[in-house]
This record gives structure tokens, C-alpha cells and sequence, in this order.
């Protein structure tokens, strides 16, 4: 599993944006028994439960989700042993139109450093004109009561899902995102799968490269949509990624962390 574990520039691409995007994770032969089976997989299992016991093996979605490449990247965001939280074979069908779905998952979740994951499987391909699930990337650190966002309709920065088979976006539970209108006569799945972790997510990753000169520009990474709320955003992104990565004095640029822990008192007395 070593091998398929994300890197550092990675890891702080997800703290900046909440989401990564993986085409080809899941080969082709084994996304068309995954569509087959999406419309009659069952709800909810034992919500809390070791993701490994609870999750069915020996079937198309059970082999999916346990490719070393999927393992690897639940790893590193998560750690060992995740517990399950919930699935759902997500359909929008052909000709389905959708008002405003703009929402957030983890409604009251104050949690400081820890974050929940949900994988999302696209089994086919996914067009534009399919209506794939759109994220608002940097989002994650705001936290919102689920859909009094819904009337947003276009916020700067947002992304969609416009790929093909096999594709694996990866995104923090808290970041905005929902469905958009199906324009085909094609009906669209999506499987969402979210893990809880159960241990500290700290250096999960694979850390070679923590010290490559291109994590703070990913970590200052502007969406558009911040404005002027960039510099707290990038506060929050700081605090994560210190947690994450080990490295408790941690900061970019300005040093904008320094500013509101720095303490004169606190020193004199020292």
C-alpha cells in the first residue's frame, strides 16, 4: 500500500481545496459490475462499525473499495482502521432538472483538525451534460447549517464532475457541493461512500516530500470566491496543515499564524 499513498503536495492540495480528483482508479471491467450493481445495493449498515467488517466483501463495490490504490488514498487522509459512516448510490435521471441543491454534509461538525472523507465513484463516463456533483473547492472551514447555502447558484471557483469511467474524487466531508440537472437521456449514478478516521491523522501520507518548495504556494491557493477573506481562509489552512504534517510552528508568507500567537506578556514573564 506504501506505494499508493499521496504525497505532500497532495496532502496540501486537500487542505487548501477539500478534494482531489483521480481518473482511472477503478478499471473499466470492474466499474460496469459496480453500475450493475449501484441500483439494488442496500442502505445503511451499521453506522460506527470497522469499515473492514462491515463493508461486504465479494462483491464488484466491496473489491472496488479495496484496491490498493483506493486503500492508499484512504490511508493517507484517514489513517488505519476508518470506521464506516454511510454509502448511497447517488442517481440523477436522464432529463431529471435540479433547482438549487447547494448544501454541506457535516452540519454541526466543530471538530478542531479531525475530518471525515467521502469517496465518490463515477462508473461511467460523465459528461457535461450529465450533471455531475459539483464541489465549491475551499469551502471545507466554513461551516453552515447543510442547505440554507441552497440559493448560492454561482459561486467562483466551482467544479463539477466531467470525467471518465473509473474516476475517484476524494473530498472533506464539510466541503460544499450538490447535484446538478441531467441533460442526457442517460441516467447517472454516483456511489458516495464516507469513512470516519479512528486514530490521529497526523503523517498518514507519504512525507519524502514535505519539505518540496511548492507546498506554500498550493496551501495559498486563491479559489476566487474568498476575496477578501482570503487571509483567514489561509489561517485555517495553516492550522490544518500543521496538525497533518507534524510541524507545530508551521506558517507561510506574512506569517500570519505568528500574529495572533505571538504574546508579549507571555514572553516578559518568560
Amino acid at each position: 500500500m506504501t506505494e499508493h499513498l499521496l504525497n505532500s503536495k497532495q496532502m496540501a492540495q486537500f487542505v487548501a481545496s477539500g478534494y482531489l480528483k483521480f481518473e482511472d482508479m477503478i478499471p473499466a471491467d470492474l466499474c460496469k459490475a459496480c453500475r450493475d450493481e449501484m441500483p439494488t445495493f442496500g442502505g445503511y449498515m451499521a453506522v460506527g462499525s470497522p469499515f473492514e467488517e462491515t463493508w461486504p466483501k465479494n462483491t464488484p463495490l466491496g473489491d472496488a473499495f479495496r484496491l490498493p490504490q483506493v486503500q492508499g488514498l484512504i490511508h493517507s487522509l484517514i489513517g488505519p482502521d476508518p470506521l464506516y459512516d454511510h454509502h448511497a448510490a447517488h442517481l440523477v435521471k436522464g432529463n431529471q432538472m435540479k433547482g438549487p441543491d447547494a448544501h454541506q454534509d457535516s452540519v454541526i461538525d466543530f471538530r478542531e483538525n479531525y475530518f471525515d472523507i467521502q469517496l465518490s465513484f463515477f462508473p461511467v463516463d460523465t459528461t457535461d451534460e450529465m450533471g455531475g456533483t459539483f464541489l465549491v473547492p475551499g469551502t471545507q472551514y466554513r461551516n453552515v447549517r447543510t442547505g440554507e447555502i441552497g440559493l448560492y447558484q454561482h459561486m467562483r471557483g466551482k467544479i463539477w464532475a466531467t470525467c471518465p469511467a473509473g474516476t475517484m474524487y476524494v473530498w472533506n466531508t464539510r466541503v460544499w457541493h450538490g447535484a446538478r440537472s441531467n441533460h442526457t437521456d442517460e441516467d447517472r449514478y454516483m456511489f458516495k461512500l464516507r469513512l470516519n478516521p479512528t486514530r490521529p491523522q497526523i503523517r498518514n501520507f507519504d512525507t519524502s516530500d514535505l519539505d518540496d518548495p511548492a507546498i506554500p504556494g498550493i496551501l495559498n491557493t486563491n479559489h476566487g470566491w474568498e476575496g477578501n477573506e482570503h487571509r483567514y481562509e489561509l489561517m485555517h489552512r495553516m492550522k490544518l496543515w500543521r496538525y497533518l504534517s507534524g510541524q507545530p510552528d508551521y506558517d507561510i508568507g506574512e506569517r500570519f499564524l505568528r500574529r495572533i500567537e505571538y504574546n508579549p506578556g507571555r514572553v516578559a514573564v518568560a
